[in-house]
């Protein structure tokens, strides 16, 4: 695992794309703070609606490195979460401008998922995460499922062998306002 880590920190920090397993889906990520390796994801995924994608970070305490003035509830969520959640809040920080929707929300999640923690703090920075899939498409369920244009269109594929137990299906998401008034979204 450390050898595929330290390949996937290398694309990473220059630029690149990678197709990774999480807890949920297979993602296609990228360094979110990179504004060029966004725009990469956008159009390999042909996405029409920019700006929807998470990041993922490597633990709670690094939510607050991302997003400014989280309410105290947004915490308890994420520290007591007992399946895969997504937060989005208010505040977005320290990542690229063409990630931030034009309400300055970030959708923030803690993986579950042994490569994608290593990983992260590895990297030391946030990775976006979004489902290995054409935008519109269904997200594919397994390594299996991945399109051949979206594996072709990333500078590295992780190995499969480091999927885990992965949910099959993506995140729930709750949004949180300032005020700690929140919203299920999925």
């Amino acid at each position: 695992m450390k050898d595929q880590i330290a390949r996937a920190v290398q694309v990473l920090r220059n630029g690149g794309l990678i197709l990774y397993p999480t807890d949920t889906v297979w993602g296609i990520g990228c360094d979110a703070t990179n504004a060029a390796a966004v725009d990469r994801i956008y159009a390999l995924k042909r996405s029409v609606n920019k700006k929807s994608m998470i990041v993922l970070v490597g633990d709670v305490d690094s939510v607050g490195r991302y997003v400014n003035g989280a309410p105290a509830v947004a915490w308890d969520l994420l520290e007591t979460a007992t399946s895969p959640l997504t937060l989005i809040l208010s505040g977005a920080a320290n990542v690229a401008e063409n990630l931030v929707p034009d309400e300055g929300t970030l959708g923030v999640r803690v993986p579950d998922h042994e490569f994608c923690r290593q990983l992260l703090h590895r990297f030391g920075r946030p990775l976006v995460s979004t489902s290995a899939n054409i935008s519109g498409e269904p997200a594919p369920v397994d390594f299996d499922g991945i399109a051949e244009e979206i594996r072709t269109g990333v500078d590295l594929v992780v190995d499969p062998r480091f999927e885990g137990k992965p949910t099959r299906k993506p995140s729930s998401i709750i949004a949180i306002d300032e005020s700690g008034l929140f919203k299920i979204i999925r």
